[in-house]
């Protein structure tokens, strides 16, 4: 409970720090301060935490790496003492490491929400998957609310025996930050910088340079893009642990602006933004792109179905590591103009309407509210009865 007429404090625990995860702890912040709450945030040294400081929020280092390992028990101490520091009503923890090492600090102790952003024994094999899934489903009794950004992630948790009670809040980004702004000029503005061609043909895929994302997928599609449309560019904005080896498989004219402090132009640049990624909870470049008034082509993977708008799916959804059929939409989509434009300003709409940054940061501290209000722990939850509530913008 929290205490007696005090703010009530949300103790956010994430690694990573950069990439969509980022983007969301740090609006949930802005959003919650905003709200009324007292937030702290422990996370590695990064610019996220010169971000955190920038919208108020308390924010402790906790130096921790990307993915289990030796550190682990080291971890989870530091982390320990930082809950004893401040004393959180909730505790929120993003991804999987943040996740692993949050629940075992804790276990249940105070109303704990996990949120993975895409679930960990998805992204590697073997006996690796293994073990991410045997913790998984340990784990989740440790949980108040397994907090999913789309039915299809939560599903894919329900497929691997993850017995939890579940939340879906999906992903929502700022409608007022990410807009629409005229092609030309914002070209313009970037080229001196970049090298960008002010008049080819630009399709633009923002995220971290990884296997997850799909890069490689997509510059090997990509010759067979240039042959169909000769002069087109493709800028990867980010960076990440594969950019060396996508350097060396990028055929000439590839862009490589690296990691940006703003994404915002180069998607108001693209004619088309792309996101070949393997799997997903519910990414966000997507909506950022169509938030621009920008179509947007993606693999069907979890979150993907449930980003677009209705009817998109034929010109915008494309199976996952097949280059061929990712080609084939992305000329598609760059010799019409006419369709670029519908598609650009349906998605706008679509974005406005399902998937604002403010309807998921209120859809969250009701969330906290009703577990604070309940009194509820993880420990009151012996019998792993699933709890299937589902929130939509």
């Amino acid at each position: 409970m929290t205490r007696q007429g005090a703010a009530p404090r949300v103790l956010h625990v994430t690694q990573p720090v950069d990439g969509g995860v980022a983007r969301v702890v740090a609006e949930l912040v802005r959003a919650q301060r905003a709200a009324g709450f007292h937030v702290v945030v422990a996370c590695p040294e990064s610019g996220l935490q010169q971000t955190l400081w920038e919208l108020g929020a308390d924010v402790r280092d906790w130096p921790a790496t990307r993915s289990p390992g030796p550190s682990l028990p080291g971890e989870v101490r530091r982390l320990a003492r930082v809950l004893e520091e401040v004393e959180p009503d909730v505790l929120h923890a993003h991804s999987a490491k943040a996740g692993l090492a949050s629940r075992l600090a804790v276990r249940g102790r105070i109303p704990t929400v996990f949120q993975p952003h895409a679930w960990s024994f998805e992204a590697v094999g073997g006996v690796t998957a293994a073990m991410a899934l045997a913790w998984e489903r340990w784990g989740a009794r440790w949980a108040a609310r397994v907090v999913c950004v789309s039915e299809a992630e939560r599903e894919t948790g329900v497929r691997a025996g993850v017995r939890a009670h579940w939340q879906v809040i999906p992903n929502g980004i700022d409608p007022e930050r990410f807009r629409p702004a005229p092609v030309t000029a914002v070209r313009a503005s970037l080229a001196p910088l970049s090298g960008l061609d002010p008049v080819a043909p630009l399709t633009v895929c923002v995220g971290r340079l990884c296997r997850q994302k799909g890069q490689d997928v997509l510059l090997k599609a990509w010759p067979s893009v240039l042959r169909r449309v000769p002069g087109a560019r493709l800028a990867l904005v980010g960076d990440g642990p594969q950019e060396r080896r996508l350097r060396r498989l990028a055929p000439e004219g590839v862009l490589f602006p690296g990691a940006v402090a703003d994404a915002v132009p180069w998607y108001q640049a693209a004619d088309l933004v792309v996101l070949p990624s393997r799997w997903e909870g519910m990414a966000l470049a997507p909506l950022e792109a169509m938030a621009c008034g920008r179509p947007v082509v993606v693999t069907d993977v979890a979150g993907a179905r449930e980003s677009l708008p209705p009817g998109h799916r034929a010109h915008c959804l494309v199976p996952a590591g097949r280059p061929g059929p990712l080609a084939d939409a992305l000329v598609r989509a760059l010799l019409d103009p006419l369709l670029r434009e519908s598609l650009g300003h349906q998605g706008r709409d679509h974005v406005l309407t399902a998937h604002d940054v403010r309807h998921s940061a209120e859809a969250v501290a009701a969330l906290y509210r009703e577990l604070l209000g309940a009194g509820r722990t993880v420990a009151h939850r012996a019998d792993h009865t699933e709890c299937r509530e589902s929130i939509r913008s």
